[in-house]
């Protein structure tokens, strides 16, 4: 079939109102992205052509940028162009040249895009392109997610290449006489994609000589497995994992029982950053002793009791306030604490939220801190029986995770109030009170 309605067969099996469309192409100058704009022009479709100048091979750069420019001059095509001090932002950023550029690139295209209501931005990505990832997924041991390729359609990023070989471009671009230039870089197999393509791929292919269109029908049905492996996974996130806050509960009984339990507990756990070599170790969690935790980039896994709790990590905020006066307010990061005098108070309001004190037996300064161990109290309504914070919050059962949270109001080194939770029958409020400090 012709190279042309392969090219338009992508739009009509898409669905896509090509008569509604304004496309925005990437083009370098070389065979792939020429050959596209050759086979946009030859279709009808409206399109505008951006070109990226890196700078980082001198006059064959600018060659290419001058070609570019010169062919939407000749077919009155709308043509955009930047130039990048690429060197100078892989020293700012501290990143590799290709990653550099390709950061670069995005967002440049995807601004001109915007500013100019493109529908979409479109590049030349091919079926070998295609290949050449799921071979570099592959390696790499990616998981079936990496195994669906390179998507057509990504947003309002699409790529109407995919499935057309290098071979069958550069057949249309001698026979259409398209103009294009030759990257001295594709040449060189410093960077892994390209090592793939030059080294590896002739070698398979010649044992397997339609490795390119096989890989690329695997990929069609690796997207479809995916797709039922995405719904399944989501699924058993609905049934295990329950949001409490900003806090994650997974019931390790029910876990146990997954199959297979490896591949579940990896996904469970990696949206929040948690690797594939982590897995036996979050598994081994389960059956752990309460208190032992995993660590991520940005979360903890912890096990408490029956649950495996998912929480962010401890912030390196102060864990200690001093006041001296009052009215006073203090952020000790979940919640804010207000500080005041307040004698026209009648009734002690039945809130483990607010604090009502005697504030006759207070000393300043009062220190907000959190609690440690060894700390004590005597709770409200205990009848002067003293009680160790910890003992406490285990009775109370607060979540390990909760529990570092927890914080104290303290005058002279004795606990006023346990934070959210209980006051000091010391400094309860008296028949002959005169002055009463509220916390809330």
């Amino acid at each position: 079939m012709p190279l042309q309605k392969r090219f338009i067969g992508f739009w009509n099996e898409g669905n896509f109102n090509t008569a509604d469309l304004q496309i925005l192409l990437a083009v370098s100058g070389g065979m792939d992205s020429m050959v596209m704009a050759d086979l946009f022009l030859k279709s009808g479709i409206p399109f505008g052509v951006a070109h990226c100048n890196f700078q980082l091979r001198g006059e064959e750069s600018d060659g290419d940028e001058q070609l570019v420019k010169d062919w939407c001059a000749q077919n009155d095509v709308r043509f955009y162009s930047v130039r990048f001090d690429t060197e100078a932002k892989m020293k700012q950023w501290g990143k590799a040249v290709q990653e550099t550029a390709r950061i670069l690139r995005y967002d440049w295209l995807e601004q001109i895009r915007k500013e100019n209501n493109y529908t979409y931005l479109a590049t030349a990505h091919h079926a070998n392109d295609n290949a050449e990832t799921l071979l570099m997924n592959l390696f790499k041991g990616t998981g079936i997610a990496g195994l669906h390729g390179i998507k057509p359609v990504s947003g309002t990023l699409i790529r109407p290449l995919l499935g057309i070989t290098r071979a069958d471009m550069e057949t249309h671009a001698l026979a259409h006489k398209v103009a294009y230039r030759d990257d001295s870089s594709n040449s060189s197999d410093k960077y892994l994609r390209n090592d793939v393509r030059l080294n590896i791929i002739p070698v398979i292919e010649k044992a397997f000589p339609n490795l390119i269109e096989n890989l690329n029908n695997s990929i069609t049905r690796f997207a479809e497995a995916e797709h039922l492996y995405s719904k399944s996974i989501e699924n058993e996130r609905k049934k295990l994992v329950e949001q409490r806050g900003k806090d994650f509960y997974i019931p390790v009984r029910k876990l146990m029982h997954r199959a297979p339990l490896s591949t579940i507990v990896y996904e469970l756990f990696a949206p929040f950053g948690f690797s594939p070599a982590q897995t036996p170790h979050l598994i081994k969690l389960m059956s752990s002793e309460s208190g032992h935790i995993i660590e991520s980039d940005n979360h903890r896994v912890i096990k408490d009791r029956e649950f495996l709790i998912v929480t962010g990590k401890r912030s390196d905020s102060s864990d200690m306030f001093v006041v001296n006066e009052f009215p006073a307010t203090v952020d000790i990061g979940d919640r804010v604490l207000k500080l005041k005098f307040d004698n026209s108070i009648d009734h002690i309001p039945n809130d483990e939220q607010m604090a009502v004190l005697n504030a006759n037996k207070i000393e300043l300064p009062l220190v907000i801190r959190k609690w440690k161990q060894g700390d004590y109290f005597y709770p409200l309504g205990m009848g002067m029986k003293k009680k160790k914070v910890s003992r406490y919050l285990i009775d109370k059962k607060v979540p390990i995770h909760l529990k570092e949270n927890v914080w104290v109001v303290e005058s002279n080194k004795r606990i006023l109030w346990i934070v959210g939770h209980r006051i000091d029958e010391r400094f309860r409020l008296s028949e002959n009170n005169d002055k009463t400090l509220i916390i809330s």
